[in-house]
């Protein structure tokens, strides 16, 4: 028994979508790429937004069969209201999967989790089989934190003791994430708090080295990871 209500309404993105023509025509390229069985990572952000609408039309004009791993509730629920079944980790491993990113670096290091859900899009983007990350021109840094803090995800209790490790590794800012249309600090789908980190100096061990304070539970660098860039 299906509910006689739908509570997500229309489906749009939360706010003006930048670059909008640009990530309509990258969210057409990896649409190109589904094909009937498929088991795809959905990322989070705008593009993949548009990205799983586009992949979503072609699932309808073609009769396509495929599952969606999401890497958020949001994501989650975009999928819902497209009719595109989901499944997750536990049950299935993706053939491939798709993600946006803050900032991409030569090296293709990539910059992500200002949407709050770096720990599942990491989960996702390690199991997958092939990984395709979309960006527009906008993303494209010479070194990460250039326009933006590492988002890192911290046990609630060691907030205090994390953000003074932050400090002591060199960050010149480490602020809580408050959010936006609630009062208080920004909470992950894993119950969790985020402090926003700002760095200079970042080599290519430096995940590894936040990832290694204890209390910090995921942070938004992905350094390292075998990833082919779509924009």
């Amino acid at each position: 028994m299906n509910w006689n209500d739908n509570v997500i309404q229309k489906l749009e993105w939360n706010g003006e979508i930048s670059n909008l023509e640009e990530k309509q025509k990258i969210a057409e390229k990896i649409a190109s790429i589904a094909k009937n069985g498929d088991v795809i990572g959905v990322g989070s952000g705008s593009t993949s937004f548009l990205a799983i609408q586009a992949i979503a039309k072609r699932v309808k004009e073609e009769n396509m069969k495929i599952k969606a791993i999401p890497t958020s509730k949001e994501i989650a629920m975009v999928c819902n209201y497209l009719n595109i079944p989901t499944t997750t980790l536990i049950e299935a491993k993706p053939d491939w999967c798709f993600d946006g990113a803050d900032e991409v670096t030569p090296e293709k290091w990539l910059l992500k989790g200002r949407g709050a859900a770096m720990f599942r899009e990491k989960l996702v983007i390690s199991n997958a089989n092939k990984v395709y990350i979309l960006v527009d021109s906008s993303k494209f840094v010479n070194k990460p934190c250039e326009k933006f803090p590492i988002p890192i995800e911290v046990f609630p209790d060691s907030l205090y003791s994390v953000k003074e490790k932050l400090l002591e590794l060199g960050a010149t800012q480490a602020e809580l994430r408050l959010a936006k249309k609630k009062d208080g600090p920004v909470i992950t789908e894993n119950g969790n708090l985020i402090i926003d980190a700002k760095f200079e100096n970042i080599d290519e061990n430096f995940e590894k080295t936040l990832k290694s304070i204890v209390g910090v539970i995921e942070t938004g660098l992905f350094i390292g990871y075998n990833v082919e860039i779509i924009s």
